[in-house]
């Protein structure tokens, strides 16, 4: 019988055990690693508040490629959901803890059809914290020193936590006050009359803020990073625009696309509109062309290009873009472009010291809480006590020169060790494969790579 192991029962790991399951006509055994249990909704669809929403409109959330009504099809058979207009729900920001549903009842079903046909399916309730690949088997080791063995093994682990901002007081990272996790609810919660500080000002801390102010929060929140506040809305939902890709056919460089992307903006603002529309046409070609770039052009646009894309990519529904504005007009929430010097906790509250780069000045603030929202870690070396960090200094895995992610075979999804050959049988998907392909993360990216993953181990 060929056994898989996926480490990571989010929706990458589940979806490829999903597809697994439904391409098989034999016999086989699936172990699906969460430490939570819960598999299906992993970080970005377990959210602790109801208000947190997607940043996708429901109609392109379909948990399968080949059927993209899925999502809306499960959706309108909801309580609340069935009397609404369809095209309606279909151009609507849901909330998260919605989508989180509609994955887990896609598992439930999934496993119905998993014993019909004769499939194991294992759910360990357990930390990988080992991972050795000798002659064809893959063993994991768990942090209860268990052992399991596997033909096929699949890293599905998805984000990792956010990396420590660089200060002097490196003791301050043990402060029970400091929350390093920004996607559990106790981040949120317990809070008194004292200010709150997040660093970093992506989406991640607008998803903050929002469950602070579901909490009942009252008092002002700081949120600090180097940029400050430059989070967009969707504005243009449906604008499509066809006159960029055609243009880009057949340029490689950097230089080139650029130029070409910054005149198609500057057309559509002379009839004012924004950018939107332009990334949108974009998108689904930034794999192709991140994997065309040259290692210089890759290394030019994460110095200078970086923030700018994430910006232009990343942007939240216009409700939720008003309430952060209303939050700043009302001085809620105050933005700070600058850089963290110190944080050192007192028995009057915790004294942050930062460089303001609007106003040239050292500042002072004090608050009772500090949340990180900068984002998950990339570079597998900083890790501590990691089971991807013990692969890496044991040679089995490599990283990407721009340390994003991992070097793996795109066309096979496999793992490739120090010296640049292939771990027969290991796999990854997701975010791990973003230094390959740059866009790795969102849902139209990962149902695909799941279930072409899926075919893969399904015909080996």
């Amino acid at each position: 019988m060929k056994s898989i192991g996926i480490i990571g029962g989010g929706f990458a790991g589940m979806m490829t055990a999903v597809h697994l399951i439904e391409l098989t006509n034999q016999p086989i055994s699936i172990s699906i690693f969460e430490k939570s249990g819960i598999i299906g909704k992993g970080i970005a669809y377990n959210a602790y508040s109801n208000r947190q929403l997607l940043n996708v409109i429901a109609g392109k959330m379909s948990a399968f490629p080949d059927n993209p009504a899925h999502f809306i099809d499960w959706v309108i058979k909801q309580q609340g959901y069935g009397e609404k207009d369809s095209d309606l729900i279909k151009n609507s920001f849901l909330p998260r803890n919605l989508f989180g549903d509609y994955l887990q009842d896609i598992w439930r079903e999934t496993v119905s059809v998993a014993s019909k046909k004769g499939i194991i399916i294992n759910v360990i309730h357990e930390e990988v914290i080992r991972m050795k690949h000798l002659e064809g088997v893959v063993t994991l080791e768990t942090a209860s020193l268990k052992h399991f063995q596997f033909n096929k093994c699949i890293l599905a682990s998805g984000n990792l936590l956010p990396r420590n901002p660089k200060i002097k007081n490196l003791n301050f990272y043990a402060s029970p006050n400091y929350y390093r996790n920004p996607w559990k609810s106790n981040s949120v919660e317990n809070l008194t009359t004292k200010p709150v500080l997040i660093i970093g000002n992506g989406l991640t801390m607008v998803d903050t803020v929002v469950g602070l102010m579901e909490k009942g929060f009252k008092n002002k929140i700081y949120a600090i990073s180097p940029n400050g506040f430059n989070i967009l809305p969707h504005r243009h939902n449906g604008l499509a625009y066809e006159k960029l890709i055609p243009e880009l056919v057949g340029k490689t460089e950097l230089r080139e696309i650029t130029q070409i992307v910054y005149k198609h903006i500057k057309s559509v603002r002379e009839f004012g509109i924004s950018a939107e529309p332009i990334i949108d046409a974009l998108r689904p070609h930034t794999q192709q062309i991140w994997r065309n770039f040259t290692s210089e052009d890759k290394a030019l646009f994460m110095r200078r290009f970086r923030h700018l894309w994430g910006v232009a990519r990343h942007r939240i529904p216009m409700q939720i873009h008003d309430k952060i504005q209303q939050l700043r007009i009302d001085g809620r929430l105050q933005i700070i472009a600058g850089k963290l010097i110190e944080i050192t906790e007192k028995s009057d509250g915790i004294k942050v010291n930062y460089f303001d780069k609007k106003n040239k000045t050292q500042e002072e603030i004090s608050v009772e809480r500090v949340i990180n929202c900068t984002g998950p870690e990339s570079d597998i070396e900083l890790l501590e006590n990691n089971y991807l960090k013990f692969a890496l200094y044991d040679g089995l895995l490599n990283q990407d020169d721009l340390k994003l992610g991992l070097s793996v075979d795109i066309p096979t999804h496999t793992l490739l060790n120090a010296n640049g050959l292939k771990n027969e049988g290991l796999y990854a998907l997701g975010s791990f494969l973003k230094g390959e392909l740059w866009e790795s993360t969102a849902i139209n990216e990962l149902r695909s790579q799941a279930q072409n993953l899926a075919k893969i181990i399904i015909t080996s």
